[in-house]
């Protein structure tokens, strides 16, 4: 009898403290609850999995993972899971190209969390990682790092003659001509990277003037970005290089949304770069348009096809360059690819068909692949449009401040028992804009619109926007 009322109570106390989320949307709390879901159920032995599908885990899905929203929610198997993909937690794991984007998880993780044994500990593996990816992955009379597009490992993700017809081989650095090719997303990462070990020596106080030798090269690798990708007169931003060093002038949507997240390109530049991009109908695409050997009807597994992982970094830089209008609509349109029963039917696929919404993994090395279920970054792609679009969580070192949005279609949002350090989070916000007219917490309003936390506290905090 002890037994089971001990259980009961276990149960009951697991339903009141999960993460829920009240909106004027009944759609977007279904999207959000199973987004929340999804990272619990991928989570084995403490690790987060990449999705449901998947054994295996890669550097840059639990990165951005954590990144994305697990290092808020699940601290210790965002944790856990970035020192899995090192080796002896001294240097980076894994396929070489774009593990470097663990730097900018790793710092992430500390901002939200605060402990600095950790930080100590990711900065030695970062310096250690990006001294040896200087010597074998960047390309000097370029100034840029070689290797494939991030999260790009299959050949569909290029055109020709980085694609070799001749080679029946799906993975991308069995092409040849694919190891010295320089990606815009690829150098964003190590931009990132620079800045974030910049910021980590700050934090640590590092001797020897390491941080100004990191904000040097950052400075110089940004320069040489603008330089080799971004077209001023045409307001875009192009994929790649080639082995022959012709610019292909593709749209990569995860490459622009890195340069416009990490500041490759100014706020104004970044607008005119946005209103020139194309999206499908159901969100932008990971690289368009298609090509040659591509169509509609045969959509390529990494060409012109809807990766929800990009989508979501796509709504940030929406968000951060004031193009709300758009920000809601990558929203809407990952909500409806989660829970509409004609597209994921209460699953974050891992890909879409940008024409009909459906479950489609594309075609590659001539045949058709399949999208994966319940695919862990696709879940997190959604939590950071609530996190980072809605609410505006802006962690510092210290505090987490609030730069919030409302739509007009969406002019209440609650979200309850966010776990941040050791405190609850019960957040409310009514109006629509993002021009804050009050701010309060429990009970007490504040001209400030920050938050520095105190041991297990719960905080109440109210929003109002003016509309």
């Amino acid at each position: 009898m002890k037994k089971l009322f001990f259980l009961c109570c276990f149960v009951l106390f697991i339903n009141l403290t999960a993460q829920t989320l009240v909106t004027s949307d009944k759609k977007i709390d279904e999207a959000f609850k199973l987004a929340v879901s999804t990272i619990d159920n991928n989570t084995h032995d403490g690790i987060l999995a990449a999705g449901a599908d998947y054994g295996g885990e890669w550097t840059r899905d639990i990165s951005i993972n954590s990144w994305n929203g697990v290092s808020l929610l699940r601290p210790k198997v965002a944790e856990k899971s970035l020192w899995s993909v090192t080796i002896n937690k001294d240097t980076i794991g894994h396929q070489y190209w774009d593990k470097i984007i663990w730097v900018t998880g790793a710092l992430n993780h500390f901002r939200v969390n605060g402990d600095t044994a950790f930080l100590k500990q990711a900065f030695l593996c970062s310096k250690n990682t990006i001294s040896q990816l200087e010597k074998i992955a960047f390309d000097k009379p370029y100034g840029l790092f070689t290797g494939p597009s991030v999260f790009n490992d299959g050949i569909a993700a290029y055109p020709v003659p980085i694609y070799d017809s001749t080679n029946s081989s799906s993975y991308v650095l069995d092409h040849p001509n694919s190891k010295s090719i320089k990606c815009l997303s690829t150098n964003c990462i190590y931009y990132s990277a620079y800045m974030s070990l910049y910021e980590m020596s700050k934090i640590l106080n590092d001797g020897n003037g390491q941080s100004k030798i990191f904000l040097d090269k950052a400075k110089e690798l940004k320069r040489n970005i603008r330089k080799y990708f971004y077209d001023a007169e045409k307001h875009r931003l192009n994929y790649l290089i080639d082995n022959t060093g012709h610019v292909a002038d593709y749209q990569e949507g995860l490459g622009i949304s890195f340069a416009i997240i990490f500041g490759v390109v100014n706020k104004t530049e970044a607008r005119e770069i946005i209103r020139k991009v194309h999206v499908s109908r159901f969100g932008i695409t990971s690289i368009y348009p298609d090509f040659p050997r591509y169509s509609a009807a045969k959509p390529g597994r990494h060409n012109n096809i809807v990766w929800p992982m990009v989508n979501g970094f796509w709504a940030q830089a929406c968000k951060y360059s004031g193009e709300l209008e758009l920000f809601y609509n990558e929203l809407k349109n990952l909500t409806s690819l989660a829970v509409d029963p004609d597209k994921g039917n209460m699953n974050f696929r891992e890909i879409y068909n940008p024409y009909t919404g459906k479950p489609d993994g594309g075609w590659q090395s001539g045949k058709e692949w399949a999208s994966c279920n319940h695919q862990t970054w696709s879940a997190t792609a959604y939590l950071s449009m609530i996190f980072d679009g809605l609410f505006g969580l802006d962690f510092a070192n210290n505090a987490v401040g609030f730069k919030p949005y409302l739509p007009k279609g969406l002019n209440q949002v609650e979200i309850r028992d966010l776990p941040y350090r050791s405190s609850k989070l019960n957040i409310s916000m009514t109006g629509s804009g993002t021009s804050i007219e009050s701010f309060s917490v429990n009970g007490k309003k504040s001209g400030k619109h920050f938050l520095i936390p105190q041991n297990r506290m719960t905080y109440n905090i109210e929003i109002k926007l003016k509309n």
